[in-house]
């Protein structure tokens, strides 16, 4: 946690934190290291400030914003995590049904408790045109990452996140202290059953391992769905990737749980977005706790921002009942800071109005905030 003030839409770890097992609470708090990319998500956005802009007139204010061809109410997104029935029974399904009543699209990860199929009824349980992306990460096996690309077709969702921060996994000090390493009896990553190669009624295991460019071309031939690269914070990746047809990036250093090293996702944004340059969305995820920095991102070249922590503490907390909550007081927070930065719509937040705090100095694209 950071000495950050507690907002109406931040949804602290504390409350939830005698409600679970030790080794689960660990497991969703913890990153990869000294946690030091997981701490430098919050704290990145707590040495900036937003400077307002006054006078623009007019009352007739949206949040609205337009990603891949859809309209979302606004620019937040649930992103992906694993193992929701750690934190809840209803898990996953019932993290779809909150977002989808909060307008809210959802990215279900791979690593789900729930099958995708359900998680997508789930929500269209609640919207009929909920929008659900599924998070992939490439296996070295072509016809494993097939099939899980046809089985989210199958269900309905809108998008692929390709997730490429993981040559391996990371090491994650309190899971390793823990030793955690897989689910408890009763549980299982839904996606991974029956797939080609595995054993008939039990899930594979998931495969992190160096995947190229070429893996990325051929799994762009094989969908149509469009394709958003997950994990990119360096620009001549980001160019690259642009080059090779994806149509949008996730800046994202994996909460924290991969490169401890790593910048803070919104200390990456800048040159990203610059790198892009508006020729295919920009989204990122990692520390977003209230408003004011769903605002900040959006300001440094975001089109939209992803929430995960925050919507785990309050699935585990109220569940159903906790996310949807959750959700809806981050779009009225960021509602009330878009008008008090004088904007009438996203879009309005611009680059000058995000200064370091404490000295009013714009950071340059691509320098470190601290």
């Amino acid at each position: 946690m950071t000495g950050r003030e507690t907002g109406p839409a931040h949804h602290p770890a504390q409350p939830v934190h005698n409600q679970l097992p030790q080794q689960h609470y660990d497991f969703f708090a913890g990153g990869a290291g000294e946690e030091t990319a997981l701490q430098e998500n919050e704290d990145a956005f707590g040495r900036l400030a937003l400077l307002p802009r006054v006078l623009r007139g007019g009352g007739d204010r949206s949040t609205a914003v337009s990603v891949l061809g859809r309209e979302w109410p606004a620019p937040l997104f649930v992103s992906p995590t694993a193992f929701h029935r750690l934190a809840h029974p209803d898990g996953e399904a019932a993290t779809a049904r909150a977002a989808a009543a909060a307008g809210v699209p959802l990215v279900t990860g791979m690593a789900a408790t729930t099958a995708v199929a359900d998680v997508v009824a789930a929500a269209r349980e609640k919207d009929d045109d909920a929008v659900v992306w599924f998070q992939l990460y490439l296996q070295p096996e072509p016809e494993v990452t097939t099939e899980l690309v046809r089985r989210a077709e199958r269900a309905g969702c809108s998008a692929l996140v390709v997730t490429v921060d993981s040559p391996v996994f990371g090491r994650r000090t309190r899971d390793l202290r823990n030793g955690f390493h897989d689910l408890p009896p009763g549980l299982a990553t839904e996606n991974m059953r029956n797939l080609p190669g595995g054993e008939p009624g039990r899930p594979r295991s998931i495969t992190m391992w160096p995947a190229g460019w070429d893996d990325l071309r051929r799994l762009r031939e094989q969908t149509d769905l469009p394709l958003v690269l997950k994990g990119v914070l360096h620009p001549e990746d980001a160019r690259t990737a642009v080059e090779q047809g994806i149509d949008a990036l996730l800046v994202s250093n994996h909460g924290g749980r991969q490169l401890d090293a790593a910048p803070a996702a919104v200390e990456a944004l800048p040159a990203v977005a610059e790198a892009v340059a508006g020729r295919v969305p920009v989204l990122m995820d990692g520390g977003v706790r209230r408003g004011s920095d769903i605002a900040t991102a959006l300001a440094l070249g975001a089109r939209a921002v992803g929430v995960g922590r925050p919507v785990l503490w309050a699935l585990a907390d109220l569940g159903e009942e906790g996310v949807r909550g959750c959700l809806t007081a981050l779009r009225a927070d960021f509602d009330h800071v878009l008008a008090l930065c004088g904007g009438h719509r996203p879009q309005d937040l611009t680059a000058d109005q995000v200064v370091e705090r404490g000295t009013a100095r714009r950071p340059t694209r691509g320098e470190r905030t601290c």
